[in-house]
């Protein structure tokens, strides 16, 4: 009898044990580690940073080097809002995800229309532009200097932004969690089922009536809206953008965190960006010159023996223990 793997497992919409105890622990961490919160709140917005660009390359197979554009964009957006008298948070991410989507529309186009090696370069040169762009509009992005003088209104009316990042942390919590049930139930609909046979072989889906490009690009639409509300949070919750939210080095380190957790089982985005957000701080604390070379080691010991990043680990774990659990049974028969 044929068994199948987790990797080919159809997704299922039911939220399962481990799931409920997975969301308990960023509740828990809220009231046991205090002293932490704005750390907590930065893996959190970095996990759905990540999550935006595991949906486009996990799911659909689009491979970008420039995905902080987008971040980019909704950083900037809700930033220039709150610096400019809108400091009403919920609308501002709003503006920031409409703005990120629109332009992930336009660029759709020409990120749909290549290959992986083009996909790369053409995301990356978008990147590119959109920094140097900020970089000559000084005047408004604050340049090299960063964007200042960004001022939010207490969240819903009620809940001002604190120091200790308690408002931050959990707005975050928050917003994080709604979008993940969102793409959760995009990637268990039909229409991320095709995503998944775009993937794995796109010149015979519209053989089966699929429009490929139009796919692509309503999800890498909806990825650059995530990455918009991402790039939203951090400026509302940091009051500040520096140039750095559309630099390339954003966009390598979100591969990275994509490797570590792994790709395409959405959960792996978020163990990623907090194994590396954590990693990061910790070993900068110990090292802050060589704290990259530790990463860098982890990453290899990962790609070397944890085949999938750590998701992947534990999908293998479970699969050989299902697999000696029916053998079991089986001798028991």
């Amino acid at each position: 009898m044929t068994r199948v793997t987790s990797s080919h497992r159809l997704p299922d919409a039911r939220w399962h044990a481990a799931e409920i105890v997975f969301w308990l622990v960023p509740v828990a961490a809220f009231f046991a580690l205090p002293g932490y919160l704005i750390l907590g709140s930065q893996i959190l917005i970095v996990g759905l940073f990540a999550l935006s660009l595991d949906l486009i390359l996990g799911y659909a197979g689009i491979v970008s080097l420039g995905h902080a554009a987008f971040f980019g964009l909704g950083a900037y957006t809700a930033g220039l809002l709150g610096a400019h008298g809108w400091g009403e948070p919920v609308s501002g991410l709003l503006a920031a995800a409409g703005v990120a989507a629109f332009a992930g529309w336009l660029c759709s186009f020409l990120v749909v229309r290549g290959g992986d090696l083009t996909r790369l370069m053409v995301t990356l040169g978008i990147g590119l532009m959109l920094f140097e762009a900020a970089n000559k509009a000084a005047f408004v992005t604050g340049g090299v200097d960063g964007l200042s003088g960004v001022t939010m209104q207490p969240l819903l009316g009620l809940f001002e932004f604190d120091l200790f990042g308690k408002t931050a942390y959990v707005y975050s919590l928050v917003v994080l969690f709604l979008l993940f049930v969102l793409v959760r139930r995009i990637v268990a609909s039909p229409f991320g089922l095709s995503l998944r046979g775009v993937r794995e072989g796109a010149r015979r889906m519209p053989a089966l009536g699929a429009n490929v490009p139009q796919r692509l690009r309503a999800v890498f639409t909806v990825s650059a809206a995530i990455a918009g509300v991402a790039g939203g949070l951090l400026a509302q919750t940091t009051q500040f953008v520096g140039m750095d939210v559309l630099g390339f080095p954003r966009s390598a380190e979100l591969l990275v965190m994509l490797v570590l957790g792994g790709t395409g089982r959405l959960y792996g985005a978020l163990v990623g960006a907090a194994l590396f957000m954590i990693a990061q701080d910790v070993l900068a604390g110990i090292n802050p010159v060589y704290w990259q070379f530790w990463i860098g080691l982890l990453l290899v010991l990962i790609v070397l023996f944890a085949r999938g990043g750590v998701m992947g680990a534990v999908d293998a774990w479970t699969s050989r223990r299902r697999a000696r659990a029916a053998l079991e049974q089986e001798a028991d028969a």
